[in-house]
């Protein structure tokens, strides 16, 4: 019997995100704690903002009708500093007025300071050395926010100028999506953590700060739940214990087709298995399913997607596959992640029939540079690295041609 072909990257991350229900759960926090959280409902602004016509320079307040040509002398007859309010701006006269501050009435321009003559003995009069435009430097009442008005709108990820947004429309408090609940394990017996001692063939366990890191990033609520030993029945009960109160089990290692590797059996027991193996490099036996919940008081399923074992596969495939379903997840309006076209300042000329994606870094001449080794466990090509190169099946790539970027700084936020 023939196999059917293997996925492409797009069709399984299509497959996964028809999959992905974004979560109803809310709760409600302070504007100063939802830090990397998603708004669960738009906001309107309870104020204007600004709540005046207001001026963005250090100047003085002038009627244009008054300056209509440079070397204007007009008295200084009032001082605005932020805050305050001045009075009605009399025909001749200017306000000396300091950023943020109001416009008195009957002022239609400002003027900054840089563009006028004050003399040390006539303090009380000032030149104005340019002819101002009505309505320069003025900044007008409600140009950012208007009260009432959308501010932030469902699904925004909460940055730190997104809290700002909020903060400038008078909101304490912001009602946003539950946390995503993710468990982690991993399976190897060859795994061990830093600071035990190492047994004959065995390894330091990066797979299990690199992905909890970057589950945190995305502002999750992980459960590490250790090394899993390589054998069925700890697998299927390592399942058991991570489909309870949790949204999604993440898994690395254990997912090819060797005898000890026992994912694929495991999950096919405590649920299903519906995607297995897909067209991409690094990161061929990526696997998705779900797991049935184990907490009889609960229905339904908690996600599956079982990564590869080697540290750049793992690495890789989360950032391509895990991160869009958690976004999703969240309820996030944004989920594709920036690319750009740049130029490659090397020869990648083996192409391969799977998607691949090269460890790469911006230089300083606005190419990019190929990491020497791009083999799936040299971890450190994607700490050198500051992004993805998408190569696509079957294509060489030659220095000085267009590829797609994809900065890691877009992959892990």
């Amino acid at each position: 019997m023939t196999k059917p072909p293997m996925l492409t990257a797009q069709q399984a991350l299509d497959h996964l995100l028809s999959h992905a229900k974004t979560v109803d759960e809310s709760e409600t926090v302070t504007t100063q704690a939802a830090l990397g959280r998603v708004l669960a409902e738009s906001i309107n602004s309870l104020v204007d903002v600004p709540p005046l016509d207001n001026t963005a320079m250090d100047g003085y307040a002038v009627r244009t009708a008054d300056t209509k040509a440079p070397g204007n002398m007009l008295k200084v007859a009032q001082r605005i500093p932020a805050g305050s309010i001045g009075t009605n701006l009399e025909p001749g006269t200017a306000a000396r007025i300091f950023t943020g501050a109001p416009i008195p009435p009957g002022a239609d321009a400002v003027v900054m300071q840089e563009d006028c003559t004050v003399q040390e003995n006539k303090i009380d009069q000032v030149q104005i050395n340019i002819t101002p435009n009505s309505g320069q430097w003025i900044r007008r009442k409600g140009e950012d926010l208007a009260a009432g008005k959308t501010a932030l709108i469902a699904g925004a990820y909460l940055r730190p100028q997104e809290l700002g947004v909020a903060a400038s429309a008078g909101l304490t408090h912001l009602n946003v999506k539950r946390r995503i609940k993710v468990a982690a394990f991993f399976t190897g017996d060859e795994l061990a953590l830093p600071g035990e001692p190492l047994k004959p063939g065995g390894i330091y366990n990066s797979n299990r700060d690199t992905l909890l890191a970057c589950l945190k990033s995305l502002g999750c609520d992980a459960t590490d739940l250790g090394i899993v030993p390589d054998r069925l029945d700890a697998t299927r009960q390592a399942l058991r214990q991570a489909s309870k109160d949790h949204d999604l089990i993440i898994t690395s290692g254990g997912v090819s087709v060797g005898e000890e590797d026992h994912i694929k059996p495991a999950v096919t027991a405590e649920g299903r298995l519906d995607l297995w193996q897909i067209a991409i490099k690094p990161g061929k036996p990526l696997a998705f399913g779900a797991v049935r919940k184990s907490d009889e008081s609960k229905d339904g399923e908690a996600w599956f997607i079982g990564l590869p074992g080697n540290p750049v596969s793992s690495f890789v495939t989360f950032l391509l596959f895990v991160r869009p379903f958690i976004l999703k997840l969240q309820g996030r309006d944004a989920i594709t992640p920036q690319s750009y076209a740049m130029r490659a300042d090397f020869d990648w000329l083996k192409a391969d029939r799977r998607n691949e994606f090269l460890r790469v870094k911006i230089n300083s001449q606005g190419g990019l540079d190929l990491f020497p080794n791009q083999s799936s466990g040299v971890l450190t090509s994607a700490s050198w690295g500051d992004g993805l190169v998408d190569c696509p099946p079957g294509q060489a790539i030659k220095a000085g041609d267009l590829v797609r970027y994809l900065p890691f700084s877009a992959l892990l936020s």
